[in-house]
């Protein structure tokens, strides 16, 4: 693989599991070095840096709770401060929280959890990197296509709410750091096979045949396009937002 990002430094979070350690391994495959963030498994990430390691890459993992602004914050610049420099930065991390929209037993704690992690956390990690951030550098959110299409069975509102916030937030970004070649975009990702959403299943079965390719996702497809994204031949795509979800939303 052409190592396209050779000399850069990226700033993953959620990256010691699902899509996220997708992400760390494929831009450290095309030459990056990784600051990635975890929330509670120190071994799983501890492994990850190894294997990086082994790839000839530098490695860090650095615990945060992405509910948390403060530890956000410090998560960004210990990023930056960990190889002096920070060239892009993906917002990797998120809850899935239902429930149907007039839930008696709906818990609000969840509700505000999701917001802080889906949506704040982004926006606090975004505006600490952006005076760090080298000019000509990337950032990368990953969203969901029900935040812009069809959303596929009820009790998902809050949810595809909270993606559609950062695309809106993106989008808006994007206008803000055009003139230092910044570049800021959303991948909207389908039904992807993960620990928290297996592709067997009832809901999988489901989902599978509203796709037009009838299948869920693999991590490494989304890890794909966040490396279209973030890698050279993508600077003149700001703004965007990239759907991959095997036809889900047609």
């Amino acid at each position: 693989m052409t190592q396209t990002l050779l000399g850069k430094v990226a700033l993953v979070t959620g990256g010691s599991r699902g899509i996220g350690a997708a992400i760390v391994r494929r831009l450290a495959s095309e030459g990056a070095d990784i600051v990635f963030s975890y929330g509670s498994s120190k071994e799983q990430a501890g492994q990850m840096v190894e294997d990086l390691e082994a790839l000839g890459r530098r490695a860090v993992a650095i615990k945060a709770d992405q509910a948390i602004g403060p530890e956000v914050e410090a998560l960004v610049k210990a990023a930056h401060n960990a190889f002096n420099r920070l060239d892009i930065l993906v917002n990797s991390a998120g809850v899935f929280i239902t429930g149907v929209a007039g839930d008696p037993a709906a818990d609000p704690v969840a509700f505000d959890r999701q917001l802080d992690i889906n949506v704040k956390a982004v926006v606090s990690a975004v505006r600490t990197a952006i005076p760090l951030l080298s000019d000509g550098g990337r950032i990368v959110s990953i969203g969901t296509a029900g935040a812009s299409h069809r959303a596929a069975f009820p009790g998902i509102a809050d949810y595809v709410a909270s993606k559609a916030a950062v695309a809106a937030y993106s989008r808006g970004w994007a206008r803000d750091l055009g003139a230092r070649r910044i570049t800021v975009n959303v991948v909207q990702p389908g039904p992807i096979n993960t620990d928290m959403a297996p592709k067997e299943g009832a809901v999988a079965d489901l989902l599978k045949g509203m796709s037009a390719l009838g299948r869920y996702g693999e991590p490494e497809e989304v890890a794909a396009a966040v490396a279209f994204l973030v890698g050279p031949e993508a600077g003149y795509i700001t703004g965007a937002s990239l759907t991959v979800d095997g036809g889900l939303s047609l």
